[in-house]
């Protein structure tokens, strides 16, 4: 995992640095990793072009340090004020854009850039908003970004993953303090699922997965398969009101448990480690009775998602739900669940909004929960504020079911004695990286499970 650090703790850090070492050597570090970056973008320096916008801050003092070093390399460099630009830029092989650092508030536009002309961002692409991602009309849109001491939440948020382009951190000698947030990668797979013991059985993961109902057991069928694939030693299927008949044969043990579930079902995870409860219950009466009494009464952890959402309640009422648990439930909500289900959190809003962070953990702060908010970036986070940012996912998955996948793959990393933080988080990384794996177009929920299977494999290789 790789911290990411908000302007706060990063302006903190920085003004201890410069009392260490002093400005001149940070800004002189900060521009020799822009420099290399730019040679590398301009493949060599001799004869090349470059036009550096550098404004009056620290950003603008970093851009001028890269165009100084740039032309003791031969490379013809322009330098122009972000208060006079141009409306296009004049033709040149590369642009980098220190106009505007972290601190920037309001509204940028930058100049137009020769077609094909690489941009190179320095810290964050300008008009870009750090926190948030959130992006001005005129921001810059940067083919690479070089950012300081670490990342940047708004480098992995909103608009920020499309204008920073390739991110590379550059460590200039600035020791950030811990933080709360990090960005799960793909070394975490091995490093947080423990490996299988050599006198392991079933039951030491097993998992029972509540989901579909009579006549729509898709839901099941996919969350099903997911917690298999993602190592569930076992998985009991339940398909509230479902008779046997209707259930398909497959690995999974399928159990006929009324829609009034919740004693059967209990009984159940008397040998079992996780539950998963919600993807296609649908909202009668007794299976909105049966979740709530499940989430509150279940002793092992538990992931709650799309009906089983439903079945809470706003917040007061899922509050409530969750009040008396051991072991925190994990939420999944994509944006419309969310705002249903908050009412209205801590913070005054309904809506997950641009900071998709603080939006994660307002809720999970509010029910006691860790919340899991899907997006094109996924927020996770604990009731502590501690909170993980998942940026694997794609519009490949923007398809009926990858949700129920995602929930059985959670539900097996719980059985397999993950922690619910990290199992939620570890989960949307995995569930990402195997829709990167499918069909580009035409990409399925069915196809998924195989293709975690695939993931999970190669980083225990």
């Amino acid at each position: 995992m790789q911290p990411v650090h908000s302007r706060e703790e990063l302006r903190a850090a920085d003004q201890a640095a410069i009392a260490e070492v002093g400005l001149d050597t940070l800004v002189a570090r900060a521009g020799a990793a822009v420099a290399h970056a730019a040679i590398g973008l301009l493949g060599g320096a001799y004869g090349k072009r470059a036009v550096v916008v550098a404004g009056r801050g620290h950003n603008g003092d970093d851009g001028r340090v890269a165009a100084s070093m740039l032309r003791r390399r031969g490379v013809r460099v322009t330098e122009i004020d972000p208060g006079a630009l141009p409306t296009t830029l004049s033709a040149c092989e590369l642009v980098i854009d220190a106009a505007y650092g972290t601190g920037f508030r309001g509204e940028y536009r930058a100049p137009a850039v020769p077609a094909g002309t690489p941009v190179l961002a320095i810290d964050i692409p300008s008009g870009l908003d750090a926190e948030t991602g959130r992006a001005c009309e005129g921001a810059v849109s940067a083919t690479e970004t070089v950012t300081m001491a670490a990342l940047k939440p708004g480098l992995l948020m909103g608009d920020g993953p499309a204008l920073a382009g390739r991110v590379e951190v550059a460590p200039i000698g600035i020791a950030v303090a811990p933080g709360k947030v990090w960005l799960v990668e793909d070394a975490d797979i091995a490093g947080w699922l423990p490996a299988r013991e050599p006198e392991t059985n079933k039951w030491r993961s097993a998992c029972v997965v509540v989901a579909g109902s009579p006549g729509m057991i898709g839901a099941a069928r996919f969350s099903t398969s997911a917690a298999q694939r993602a190592g569930a030693g076992m998985v009991r299927w339940c398909v509230p009101g479902a008779s046997a008949d209707e259930l398909p044969a497959s690995e999974a043990v399928a159990l006929s448990v009324p829609t009034d579930f919740a004693d059967a079902v209990l009984g159940e995870l008397r040998r079992c480690r996780a539950l998963v409860i919600g993807p296609g219950i649908g909202s009668e009466a007794g299976v909105i009775a049966s979740v709530r009494r499940l989430v509150a009464e279940a002793e092992v952890p538990v992931i709650v998602d799309a009906d089983g959402l439903g079945a809470l309640g706003p917040l007061e009422q899922a509050r409530e739900v969750l009040a008396g648990r051991k072991v925190p439930a994990v939420l999944t909500p994509h944006d419309g669940e969310y705002a249903r289900l908050a009412a209205t959190t801590s913070d005054g809003d309904s809506r997950p909004g641009g900071d998709r962070i603080a939006a994660a953990r307002s809720l999970a702060r509010d029910l006691g929960a860790i919340v899991l908010l899907k997006g094109s970036t996924t927020a996770v986070a604990a009731p502590d504020g501690q909170a993980f940012l998942v940026t694997s996912g794609s519009s490949r998955l923007a398809t009926a079911g990858t949700g129920d996948v995602l929930s059985g793959v959670i539900g097996a990393f719980l059985a397999r004695g993950v922690d619910p933080l990290r199992a939620a988080a570890l989960g949307a990384h995995v569930h990402g990286r195997a829709a990167g794996l499918g069909f580009a177009e035409g990409l399925v929920a069915g196809d998924l499970p195989e293709l975690v299977a695939i993931v999970l494999s190669g980083a225990h290789d």
